[in-house]
């Protein structure tokens, strides 16, 4: 058990492009909600990771960012990888994905909200409102095969993986995230995302859902095909709740979510495993506007208080609890006001943003 002055050691890495400017406005959020919070204290430890490092050092992870992760009690990300700077096969450096891989990252949380002031080019959505989360499983599924496939002169092959100890652990987290957000006036709904009639992988990835939904009687457990689900969700997003699926359908999805809620820059995610957990805005590092403070630093904002929200459900810390919520209040009080950054179709830049937002924390 936490005890209540203890702090949270927070590993930050910038990362690449615009990372570094959408990490410094988040952690002085973090520093801000901190006074603002009692019972509630961090320790930030900076470390490097990404395409630049990797320029510099030959490594993109280097151990003792690793060992500080593994130390720490979360994992802020800004953002990583540059396109001109690639592995010697051609691969993108993504220190981001081995993360993934070292720390068991199963459960890749992205949430969809619509935000209060922020359009979105789904009819009827300022009336019905989106709020789902897509859960995607993030070690397995077809990027089981990174860095493993075969390539010959004739052919190329990637091999799909599935098993059932990750798909439980998966299917758990989804139901128990569904009954949590019934508490608070959701719909309890958990819909298993796959290609069932087409693939026996899938099959068996959604047998071990209804399986596992028994132990789950106060949620309602529901399929549904990843075709059928992306033409569903730009015409009524606001039917879904929770979605589960796997990691090359939930890449794609969670893409098209954002899409729907005003685009990456309002995007958070989180990717989360037993013990460890990394929260990071769905954006990549956006060289083209890098170092011109046009960034929109939202989806990092939501991030940091997706961190608390573990943070404080794994550690049963109210404070907490209390201060994500205040960041969730804050974010949607800004853009409420009318705030509106440059992936909008405003003129409101990274400091504007993170002023407005800190203006708004109660």
């Amino acid at each position: 058990m936490r005890l209540a002055n203890d702090a949270f050691h927070i590993a930050v890495i910038g990362g690449d492009g615009i990372g570094p400017e959408v990490v410094a406005p988040a952690l002085e959020m973090l520093r801000k909600v901190e006074t603002l919070t009692p019972g509630l204290k961090f320790r930030f430890t900076q470390a490097p990771a990404g395409a630049t490092t990797y320029k510099e050092t030959g490594t993109a992870l280097p151990e003792s960012t690793t060992r500080l992760c593994e130390e720490a009690d979360a994992i802020l990300l800004g953002a990583c990888g540059l396109p001109d700077i690639r592995y010697p096969d051609g691969t993108e450096i993504a220190p981001q994905v081995e993360l993934r891989f070292i720390f068991d990252l199963y459960a890749g949380v992205r949430p969809c909200r619509l935000l209060p002031g922020v359009p979105s080019p789904i009819v009827g959505a300022d009336k019905h409102g989106i709020d789902l989360v897509v859960i995607r499983e993030s070690t397995e599924g077809l990027f089981a095969s990174l860095g493993k496939g075969v390539v010959t002169h004739d052919d190329a092959k990637e091999t799909m993986v599935i098993t059932r100890h990750t798909s439980e652990r998966l299917f758990d987290f989804s139901f128990r995230l569904a009954q949590r957000r019934k508490e608070r006036g959701g719909k309890g709904v958990t819909h298993c995302v796959d290609k069932a009639n087409i693939f026996r992988a899938f099959a068996f990835f959604r047998q071990i859902f209804y399986e596992r939904a028994k132990n789950f009687p106060g949620v309602k457990a529901d399929h549904i095909y990843i075709d059928a689900c992306a033409a569903a969700m730009v015409k009524r997003p606001w039917d879904f709740d929770v979605l589960v699926t796997e990691n090359m359908f939930g890449d794609i999805l969670s893409d098209l979510t954002a899409g729907i809620i005003g685009g990456m820059g309002m995007a958070p995610s989180a990717d989360i495993g037993d013990k460890h957990a990394v929260f990071q805005p769905c954006h990549g590092t956006a060289p083209d506007i890098m170092g011109q403070g046009k960034a929109n630093p939202a989806a990092m904002l939501l991030s940091a208080g997706l961190m608390l929200d573990w943070l404080a459900d794994k550690h049963d810390h109210s404070p907490a609890r209390d201060a994500a919520a205040r960041i969730e209040r804050a974010v949607d009080k800004a853009f409420a006001a009318g705030i509106k950054p440059f992936d909008l179709g405003g003129k409101d830049g990274t400091a504007a943003v993170a002023k407005a937002v800190m203006g708004a924390l109660d």
